[in-house]
């Protein structure tokens, strides 16, 4: 499987660039809430933080200003970027046009390796679920590095490195969220129903109904992580 790199991994591999290496560490601590929505980020804190040099630390904020995880402000530097129910819409609406594409080609293409894919990381959550039982919580990190690779199993046969990075930039962005404002789930089982329903339709190459349940799944987050109004 090509699944890309969990999102809180603590380390980036040996041999990136130290302005890469920042990139990632102050992208994990934005993800995992550690650095909140709205907060400054110092370029000389920051470096002592992670103990890497002020420039490479500029250059790694700069590149996360490009993936909206981060704003500039004027010559005063850059902070984290806040959080609202219009972004997430945003995010949403852009996850909607990369997976379905991604998850049309991936039901093209795919063979029995990107199934036994897909029902491995179903399987895979499904445990950690059973583990866990009534302390299971959504946005735990260790749990979304196994909803992310479910997700991207799915997509995982698209044959397009751009939709599948597209799809894991899009991933992390909306995880924001959800490690942010959820505070609890329920006991798991209609998470896993939902997930099951979704694989059986990729699984047995419904194109049309497939791409509607991962529609509808997506949409979901924001009614999670924003409830409507009573009487709205």
């Amino acid at each position: 499987m090509t699944a890309s790199t969990p999102i809180l991994q603590t380390e980036p591999a040996s041999g990136d660039t130290l302005s890469e290496r920042a990139a990632a560490l102050i992208e994990r601590d934005i993800v995992a809430g550690t650095l909140a929505p709205g907060s400054r980020l110092g370029i000389v804190e920051l470096a002592k933080r992670y103990e890497i040099g002020p420039t490479p630390v500029r250059e790694g904020l700069s590149r996360l200003v490009s993936r909206g995880l981060i704003v500039g402000i004027g010559q005063r530097g850059f902070r984290v970027a806040e959080v609202s129910r219009d972004d997430l819409v945003d995010i949403t609406r852009m996850r909607t046009v990369v997976e379905k594409e991604a998850l049309r080609l991936a039901m093209l293409n795919g063979g029995d390796a990107w199934e036994a894919g897909i029902i491995a990381a179903l399987h895979q959550m499904r445990r950690y679920i059973q583990r866990m039982q009534s302390e299971f919580r959504e946005g735990a990190p260790e749990f979304d590095r196994l909803h992310k690779a479910f997700h991207t199993a799915l997509l995982d046969a698209c044959g397009s490195r751009r939709l599948l990075a597209a799809h894991s930039d899009l991933y992390d962005q909306a995880y924001r969220y959800r490690r942010v404002m959820m505070r609890s789930f329920d006991d798991g089982r209609g998470f896993i129903r939902e997930h099951e329903a979704l694989a059986d339709l990729v699984l047995a190459r419904d194109a049309q109904a497939a791409q509607a349940r991962l529609e509808a799944h997506l949409h979901s987050t924001i009614n999670i992580v924003y409830p409507p109004s009573k009487g709205a």
